[in-house]
């Protein structure tokens, strides 16, 4: 164990979120002296909103196929030794109740604030100091020794770690300091994104769409190779929902998305099957069988069909049918870092060390959770790889 009492700390956090929590109950259990900084008044803000307030604190089907990353290797290493199942032993000796929703989904039975306090708690158990509104205004290392400077003082530890997150939701504090602290150390960036991120539209078709705003639909979102099936949400500025969050973080600006809108329903078996059974009826009441009534009026308007089933071609019937399952859309951008759930890219992990996170060109410095340019996707990864990531990390500072 190292020994550096000549710091003020072994160990200074630089983020009170998920990554920075977990890697100083880790450390402090090696009886390190840890202290965590928040920029923010509240710490793990993320935690307290995720899940509806309920914190999907993590996934059951836990794979590496699930994260994005320029190196999808990276993440084995962390996650193969800290998995859902050793989160959830901490969550059930505090008797927190959670059930599991699709997909193995895991949520708290009552609010996210449990986690929250569980996590504090586990702090004051080793002995982690948490301040907020603890603002670094420059970094430098001398030596062995980092040193931060706040406000009117400054602080030194001979370990520093870096769990500042992304740039995803500002508003609750989110900012670029992980990456540019790494870059003041001659670490290499993948360009941060908005991830898990609404789209926004064009003008025409955000006009055609927006009387939509508040259709949901089950629905096959494909970007390339990269599909999701959940649901979509038409809004007034786009279009939104599970489907559409999940394709953001693949997507690349520019290129055009493919959304079935009847994944479990063949719409052109079904209209040569009503246009012998209803042939009186209208398309666009019988699309009502299907789906909202506003968007049925719009596939037929956009398809330019119209009038008695009976009066169906069978080459209408085809040009309705592809207009559903291939419905085509090409956003002109996404609601940005505003409304993102995550950051794509981040640090380069051919700089960081995946069995202790630390940076291999500079000794003592190390970075954990979303900071890094591991991306999950929807459902409870990104706080399996916060925890993982932290875990890992607090064996080695």
């Amino acid at each position: 164990m190292q020994e550096s009492h000549v710091t003020d700390y072994d160990v200074i956090i630089i983020g009170a979120g998920a990554a920075g929590l977990m890697c100083a109950i880790e450390a402090g259990k090696r009886d390190r002296r840890v202290l965590v900084i928040e920029s923010t008044e509240q710490i793990a803000g993320k935690i307290r909103i995720s899940g509806g307030g309920r914190c999907n604190f993590t996934n059951l089907e836990m794979g590496t196929e699930k994260f994005i990353s320029q190196n999808p290797h990276f993440c084995k290493s962390a996650l193969g030794r800290y998995g859902p199942k050793d989160f959830i032993s901490i969550v059930e000796q505090y008797n927190i109740t959670y059930h599991e929703k699709a997909k193995g989904q895991l949520f708290c039975d009552g609010k996210s604030s449990q986690i929250i306090d569980m996590l504090i708690t586990e702090c004051e158990k080793y002995g982690v100091t948490i301040r907020t509104s603890c603002v670094v205004e420059d970094t430098e290392k001398k030596g062995d020794i980092f040193l931060l400077h706040i406000r009117n003082e400054t602080l030194s530890c001979a370990s520093l770690v870096v769990a500042s997150g992304g740039k995803s939701i500002p508003k609750m504090g989110a900012s670029g300091f992980g990456y540019k602290l790494a870059e003041q150390f001659g670490l290499a960036l993948i360009a941060p994104e908005p991830a898990l991120v609404p789209f926004t539209l064009q003008n025409d078709l955000h006009d055609k769409l927006k009387s939509l705003a508040g259709i949901s639909v089950d629905a096959v979102v494909k970007w390339g190779k990269i599909s999701f099936r959940d649901a979509i949400l038409f809004t007034h500025r786009g279009l939104s929902g599970p489907a559409i969050l999940q394709i953001s973080s693949y997507w690349r600006a520019g290129d055009v998305v493919s959304i079935n809108l009847s994944p479990n329903c063949d719409i052109r078996a079904l209209l040569k099957e009503q246009r012998t059974v209803q042939p009186k009826q209208e398309i666009h009441n019988l699309l009502t069988l299907r789906f909202a009534r506003r968007l049925a009026q719009y596939i037929c308007d956009e398809v330019g069909i119209m009038g008695k089933m009976a009066d169906l071609s069978n080459e209408k019937i085809d040009k309705i049918a592809d207009f559903i399952h291939d419905f085509r859309i090409k956003p002109n951008g996404t609601e940005g870092y505003r409304t993102a759930e995550v950051t794509r890219g981040g640090v380069d992990t051919d700089e960081i060390s995946s069995k202790t996170f630390e940076a291999k060109k500079v000794k003592g410095l190390y970075f954990i959770g979303e900071v890094l340019d591991v991306t999950g996707q929807l459902g409870g990864y990104n706080f399996q790889w916060a925890w993982a990531s932290g875990h890992a990390a607090g064996q080695y500072v």
